[in-house]
């Protein structure tokens, strides 16, 4: 890669962190409406294709976003961003609406300081996401009027990171992610009153809640492997994320459908910009892996998070409990070696996903289950195009509950460069 490639393609990646808007919501889900949304534990698409493999298992054509003593692996420059596109099927048990939600997920790049021994890391990518849409509507006892309520909620929490890793022992590495969190939730509820002919009657009301998040957290790993074989290897990985108090901002107020949201309209004004914060509590994460070189890894691995401890900007619950994510899974690689074809070289990957959510409704606690597959396939080379399909399922319709069977789908690409380090005798 000549030097002024290189110094485009470090121009288009830092534009990402100035142009943060590029972000849409990664996923739709009505239960994202509680607590602080949707957490992403699955990693990038290479690891969602077996299920959110990733704290004890890495390669060096991939960025290692989950676990960052694993970016000790990247011997190679790699440049990494990828789509996310998930649609639902939700179901009352009475009746059923589709909703859908997407976007760009993230944008990252690692490069080896000392090839095999530190690596340096940075992108933006999602924490959490908000995205959910509710229509309810009954009659007003004691009268004739219908009330209708409008209840929305978009955004989430991003992070711009700067991560490195470094081999300690051998075989030991250990890594540090440190993350700039920010990015806004926007909650919207409208009440209108309805006659019995149907027309609107009064006025119809609004409360508008914005809350903005700027604060920092930072994130340990560690990985060790060993010799079981010629070419096998036996992977150990964990990681503990520390989040605590996330300070922000909320602005709330109450008004006119529309109106609410701004600060010069007429409303009740509720909180202006009042600084705050948010207890999100610690996610720790553990795996194990087996590697036969060049050929397949399969592992098992979990995390937990004591989400019951949350507390939101008012000091709330959020109706949350501890929550734990159980992932299974694997890929496999025909034959590394085979320039000629296609269909040998790709990597196709696979795992089950089991998540307690840290949702509770009507004494039931959310559990969401999800097959994976996925896989690379060689565009030259060092880069690849990855992609990754879940199909799965949420919650359930008992106790007037909400199930939500979805498809989620990731797209994206690895962009590979092993002559970033290399001086070139003719440019």
């Amino acid at each position: 890669m000549s030097i002024s490639n290189r110094i485009k393609l470090l121009s288009t990646f830092c534009s990402f962190f100035i142009i943060s808007e590029v972000f849409a919501q990664s996923s739709a889900s009505t239960y994202s409406a509680l607590g602080i949304g949707d957490f992403n534990n699955s990693g990038l698409t290479t690891n969602q294709g077996m299920g959110g493999l990733g704290l004890s298992f890495g390669t060096g054509w991939s960025v290692n976003y989950m676990n960052p003593a694993l970016s000790t692996r990247n011997t190679i420059f790699n440049f990494q961003a990828a789509f996310n596109y998930e649609r639902i099927n939700v179901s009352s048990g009475e009746s059923t609406e589709l909703s859908d939600g997407g976007g760009l997920s993230y944008v990252l790049m690692s490069l080896p300081i000392n090839s095999g021994k530190s690596t340096l890391g940075m992108g933006i990518n999602q924490v959490t996401s908000v995205n959910y849409n509710l229509l309810i509507s009954g009659q007003v006892a004691g009268t004739n009027f219908n009330s209708v309520n409008r209840i929305d909620g978009r955004g989430g929490i991003s992070e711009a990171y700067l991560s490195t890793g470094f081999l300690v022992a051998k075989n030991l590495s250990l890594g540090v992610h440190g993350s700039y969190l920010f990015g806004s939730t926007i909650r919207t509820n409208q009440l209108s009153l309805l006659d019995e002919n149907g027309n609107p009657a009064g006025i119809s009301t609004e409360l508008y809640q914005r809350f903005s998040v700027s604060d920092f957290a930072i994130k340990g790993g560690a990985h060790y492997y060993f010799k079981a074989g010629n070419r096998n290897n036996i992977h150990l990985g964990a990681i503990y994320q520390a989040y605590g108090n996330i300070n922000g901002k909320e602005f709330a107020k109450t008004g006119n459908i529309g109106e609410a949201s701004r600060p010069d309209a007429e409303g009740d004004l509720i909180s202006d910009n009042v600084a705050g914060s948010v207890y999100i509590p610690s996610n720790v994460g553990f795996g194990i892996s087996f590697e036969k070189i060049n050929k397949f890894v399969i592992g098992l691995e979990g995390q937990y998070q004591q989400l019951s401890q949350f507390r939101s900007f008012d000091g709330g619950t959020g109706e949350l409990g501890d929550s734990f994510k159980l992932a299974l899974g694997g890929q496999i690689t025909p034959d590394f070696g085979a320039i000629d074809n296609l269909l040998k070289r790709t990597t196709y990957r696979f795992g089950v996903e089991y998540q307690q959510t840290p949702y509770v409704l009507s004494s039931i606690q959310v559990q969401d289950i999800g097959i994976n597959f996925g896989g690379s396939v060689p565009i030259n080379s060092l880069s690849l195009t990855n992609f990754a399909i879940k199909l799965g399922t949420r919650g359930t319709t008992e106790n007037g509950l909400i199930r939500e069977n979805y498809v989620n789908f990731s797209l994206g690409f690895s962009l590979n460069d092993n002559t970033w380090f290399y001086k070139r005798v003719f440019e």
